[in-house]
């Protein structure tokens, strides 16, 4: 039996000391949950608390779903990692990319090489974020992204679908595979999911993974039988200081499409029984849902030497970047797990890790904004791996 008691600690100084209204870590090795701790509060204003049913608004590790998902069907024969992009999705056939003439002048020049389905499962399509207009784009590319969604939301709420469709237009910022640029390629990967299983992502979420792996406290929209658990998203004024973010992330069925971009409302538990499915390559309570060598595939580095000088920042230090996973590659910057390990992190607040060697899974959650990452995250990691290890 594992010793604990420093995480509850680390969990409850954070509250205590006001660096965030509440949180919750799950740890599972075994298929088993060994762990759950929380502390503070999943809504200030009513006093509730987080408990092991609190819903967390996951973001950017909503992705890893569909990460997964798209192993499923490269094992299904459905596609190639080295396939154009344009053979599924034909508008990118004749995508162009901004160059950069001797003279200063910004022109447009068709590609090298079309973008591979690699090319945006690992972010180097050369496309950034765009899910609004920018006021200020500080690049051609991503100005002429924001001129497309001006159009696309004049139509009220977007699909995932129907910017990817209009995206196609925009050049890119660089030749596809030469450097690493976290954005769009997520949009890409989602679409071609949906493409492949001819359904809304958001119900391929549920056919693929909610479903089998019974997550009882997931669903990707905020609706009348969940919101009781959803966990408020805050913003952060100082310390102890936040208030309440009305509508962050809080997709209702009502108001958006089917087909508009999913965002993952999960619990640290359930999310926790996915990453242990991926600790187990690909295996969960005697259920294959993945083969190892596709896991493996997963989370292996993609970036050479020029696309970690665009990947690497203080936060991501140690890590490479595979097909939708970060990958620890060395331990020298202050990881104490092991080589291999691999996860993602959530714009709210969410980092999730999987140890592939002692085959164990850690989800640490809170929702605010800023969400002091390094502070949090890189503190939690050490602590768990230092029980765990």
């Amino acid at each position: 039996m594992k010793d604990f008691t420093r995480l509850d600690n680390l969990l409850q100084r954070f509250v205590d000391e006001g660096s965030n209204p509440g949180c919750a870590v799950a740890v599972m090795q075994g298929d088993e949950l060994i762990y759950h701790g929380e502390a503070g509060y999943a809504d200030i204003s009513s006093g509730k608390k987080v408990d092991v049913h609190s819903m967390f608004s996951q973001a950017s590790t909503t992705k890893l779903f569909t990460y997964a998902i798209l192993g499923m069907l490269y094992e299904e024969g459905k596609f190639l990692f080295s396939d154009p992009l344009y053979y599924y999705l034909p508008e990118w056939k004749n995508t162009q990319k901004y160059v950069m003439k001797p003279n200063g002048d910004i022109d447009t020049e068709p590609l090298e090489k079309p973008i591979t389905v690699r090319d945006a499962v690992a972010m180097m399509c050369g496309l950034p974020y765009c899910m609004m207009p920018s006021a200020g784009a500080t690049t051609p590319t991503l100005a002429a992204m924001s001129r497309q969604m001006e159009k696309l939301l004049k139509n009220g709420p977007t699909t995932i679908a129907q910017e990817v469709h209009a995206m196609a237009e925009v050049p890119v910022m660089f030749e596809p595979g030469s450097h690493w640029l976290y954005g769009f390629g997520s949009e890409i990967t989602g679409v071609l999911v949906e493409t492949f299983e001819e359904k809304p992502l958001r119900e391929v979420f549920v056919d693929r993974l909610i479903g089998p792996l019974e997550l009882k406290d997931a669903d990707t929209f905020a609706r009348p039988s969940n919101r009781n658990r959803i966990v408020t998203n805050y913003a952060k004024k100082g310390p102890g200081q936040f208030e309440a973010e009305s509508g962050f992330l809080d997709l209702d069925p009502e108001k958006v499409p089917a087909g508009a971009r999913p965002n993952l409302y999960i619990s640290a538990r359930d999310f926790a029984v996915f990453m242990q499915m991926l600790a187990n390559g690909g295996t969960y309570k005697g259920r294959k849902f993945l083969g190892s060598g596709t896991v493996a595939m997963l989370h292996e580095n993609q970036l050479g030497p020029v696309q970690m000088k665009d990947f690497e920042n203080d936060y991501l230090a140690g890590y490479g970047y595979g097909l939708g996973f970060r990958t620890l590659l060395t331990q020298k910057y202050g990881h104490n797990g092991h080589i291999g390990d691999f996860g993602w992190t959530g714009g709210t607040g969410i980092w999730v890790e999987a140890d592939p060697v002692d085959r164990f899974a850690v989800t640490y959650m809170h929702n605010m904004r800023p969400n002091e990452e390094l502070y949090h995250h890189h503190r939690v990691r050490a602590v768990v791996n230092g029980i765990m290890l």
